[in-house]
């Protein structure tokens, strides 16, 4: 596997590390590590229902009594827990390490580049089509797909000229993929998968040894191999014909480290479940401390990402008797945002970033068809798929008799079905479509990056908190509001990602990738309030995923005032985000202030996102797949883009709810997971494209 050659900043990912490394930093990590993570292991111990002192923890591990229920508790229950969280800590700090050295990127790891999510993805399959071999293969299973998932990444997301925003977008926008296609099977096989929920926001529960046992040689394994390729790894950093000249096998040294990067972050997976963020934290603590070396930083590595895990566990632990049983996973996704926000603040811009933001921006086919006639076609489709809306679903009803109930004249079950249930439902849906399709068109202009949308700058993450939130702390108050909690997280998770951005000018690469921190944040918390209110696992998957099940005429007098109100305004503000794409010196030459349309064009496609989402739930991927689609029939003007966009994303839609109700009829799939299915293919193609044309430059 090529390495990435978008060199990010130098404080992160070194070149050539030659400094002495701090004697001080030496202490702290190989000395002081150990009896920290001692520590915290025991504090974790103690926690619990059971009340367990530190001198009972020796007695039960040096001095055990069989008949001594505490002692069999600390070590069948607790310990092996423990355990678990220092083996996985370390797993993943030190893929992360390897990950990070292979593409010379700080924000690389197993969870960012997608490897837990595809080895998640894996996992479920196999529990559901494939038992045996789960039962006898997990670890294969889970690296198989983890494998799969990262080169995809690599592949897709362009080899030569990928900056760190780039490959953290397409890293992001995959994992989205899979894991809509992880909500599907979860939902359409939610016997099968039953349990995996909390096991899939990553759980260091263990009742036995077993896993313990099953994963430390694998783990002990890998984290020999990273050691014994240290000096390899320290090469790699160097220029690609310096190492050559001195004598490394360059291609092996990679293709061993991915392997084993992988290797561990499965082995993880397979075992706890996909915890993020744990391979950023760790190995970027170690780089301030002054560890560059790959001999001292792998070991390192291994002792503070154990920390890491250890300690985030313990607070899940301290929090269970306010806030229940939380996700070990949602814990370090809490630590881990503010951490890649701070992170952001320290990169610098890069050549591959720079080309990856506009790459693919306008890029489309010669049109054939004037546009009027284009939105002409666009607006036929939406009728078509109207009418077969109306038509079809759970049961067929004629057309003659569609026409019937709108003229009043059919009987009152028809009337009940086409005028009360399906109508408002498919008008909900173009809107909705519509919203997202023009949000995502805004975005993709202020952050310059055609893989931008709601979904992965945190909108829709944000807006799904605030509907929790409304849902669990206010049960008294009526339903009715839950459409308001969800447009004021929206909004407010907009906010939040331009606040921070502003201190840094609004550049489009921080935009994003502080989008993607607020975004791991929010679905933190959704996991966890999904967890701790003990929600059933199909109904939280079904809002979660969108819907527009049992949506009527109510939501459809919520949701119709804000594109009335707000898409006007974006095609004005559209003028300015087209000198926007000149480039912010040109622009500002023209008196558009970059910054001030930055702001403005980032609100105006979050509060269009947030409404749609309020009302369907979180719809991923008509923002990212309307506007591209619109941009092969039209040229990058964005007056014209939005208009397409609007209307293609309103067929996208309806066109989803209408395969969710007919394809299992009458069970329901929802409309958000119709979307990524269908989505997928086109997604990874527009990937493909994009990152070809940002390598050919």
């Amino acid at each position: 596997m090529r390495t990435v050659t978008g060199v990010t900043s130098q404080k992160s990912v070194p070149a050539a590390p030659q400094k002495r490394t701090p004697r001080g930093s030496l202490f702290l990590v190989f000395a002081a590590g150990p009896l920290i993570l001692a520590l915290l292991l025991c504090l974790q111990i103690t926690q619990g229902t059971a009340g367990i002192s530190l001198a009972l923890i020796r007695d039960a591990l040096f001095h055990p009594a069989a008949e001594d229920p505490l002692h069999q508790i600390v070590r069948g229950v607790r310990l092996p827990r423990a355990v678990m969280g220092a083996l996985a800590g370390a797993a993943l700090s030190v893929a992360g390490v390897l990950l990070q050295t292979l593409t010379r990127n700080p924000l690389a790891s197993a969870g960012t580049l997608g490897i837990n999510a595809g080895a998640y993805l894996a996992v479920v399959v196999a529990t559901i089509f494939f038992p045996s071999l789960m039962g006898g293969f997990p670890l294969l299973t889970a690296m198989a797909g983890g494998l799969l998932a990262g080169a995809i990444v690599f592949l897709l997301a362009g080899r030569r000229q990928s900056g760190p925003v780039r490959l953290a977008l397409g890293g992001m926008s995959l994992t989205l993929v899979l894991s809509s296609l992880t909500g599907t099977l979860q939902l359409l096989f939610e016997n099968e998968t039953a349990g995996l929920f909390l096991w899939g926001s990553g759980s260091l529960i263990q009742n036995d040894w077993q896993n313990v046992t099953a994963i430390w040689p694998w783990v002990a394994g890998g984290l020999l191999l990273a050691t014994l390729f240290s000096r390899n790894l320290d090469v790699l950093l160097m220029d690609e014909e310096v190492g050559k000249s001195l004598g490394q096998r360059i291609a092996a040294t990679r293709t061993i480290s991915v392997l084993t990067a992988v290797l561990l972050a499965a082995v993880t997976v397979s075992a706890v479940g996909p915890i993020g963020f744990v391979g950023l934290i760790a190995p970027h603590l170690l780089r301030l401390m002054g560890l560059h070396r790959h001999r001292l930083l792998i070991p390192g590595a291994a002792i503070w990402g154990a920390i890491v895990l250890v300690a985030a566990d313990l607070a899940v632990l301290m929090l269970e008797p306010a806030f229940g049983l939380l996700p070990a996973g949602s814990a370090t996704a809490a630590l881990g945002a503010p951490w890649l926000v701070w992170l952001v603040y320290r990169m610098k811009p890069t050549r591959g970033d720079v080309q990856g933001a506009s790459s693919g921006m306008g890029a489309g086919f010669r049109r054939s068809l004037p546009y009027p006639a284009l939105l002409a076609g666009a607006g036929l489709l939406l009728l078509l798929a109207l009418g077969a809306g109306l038509v079809f679903g759970g049961k067929t009803v004629p057309l003659p008799e569609v026409w019937a109930a709108f003229r009043g004249e059919a009987s009152k079950i028809t009337h009940y079905m086409v005028i009360e249930t399906r109508l408002p439902r498919l008008l909900i849906a173009a809107l909705a479509g519509a919203s997202l399709a023009a949000s995502g068109t805004l975005l993709q202009g202020v952050v310059r990056n055609p893989l931008a949308d709601p979904s992965v700058i945190g909108v829709t993450s944000g807006a799904g908190l605030g509907a929790l939130v409304f849902l669990i702390a206010l049960p008294q108050l009526p339903g009715a509001l839950v459409p308001a909690a969800a447009f004021t997280g929206a909004v407010g998770a907009a906010l939040v990602i331009f606040a921070i951005s502003r201190k840094g000018g609004l550049q489009p690469a921080k935009v994003a990738l502080i989008g993607m921190a607020v975004s791991a944040f929010a679905s933190a918390g959704i996991q966890a309030l999904v967890v701790k209110a003990q929600l059933r696992v199909a109904s939280a998957l079904t809002w979660l995923s969108g819907s527009t099940y049992a949506r009527g005429w109510e939501e459809l007098a919520w949701l119709f005032a804000w594109p009335l109100a707000l898409l006007p305004l974006a095609w004005v503000l559209a003028r300015r985000l087209d000198l926007l794409a000149l480039g912010d010196a040109p622009a500002i030459n023209l008196g558009v202030s970059a910054e001030r349309t930055r702001l403005l064009g980032g609100l105006l496609g979050a509060a269009l996102a947030a409404s749609a989402v309020a009302t369907v739930g979180t719809v991923g991927f008509v923002g990212l797949l309307a506007p591209h689609a619109a941009r092969l029939l039209v040229p990058n003007a964005n007056r014209k883009l939005i208009l397409l966009s609007a209307l293609l994303g309103a067929v996208f839609l309806v066109l989803a709810d209408l395969v969710g109700r007919v394809l299992l009829a009458p069970k329901e799939i929802p409309s958000g997971l119709v979307v990524a299915l269908l989505g997928a293919p086109y997604f990874l193609w527009l990937m493909r494209s994009a990152g070809s044309r940002a390598g050919a430059k």
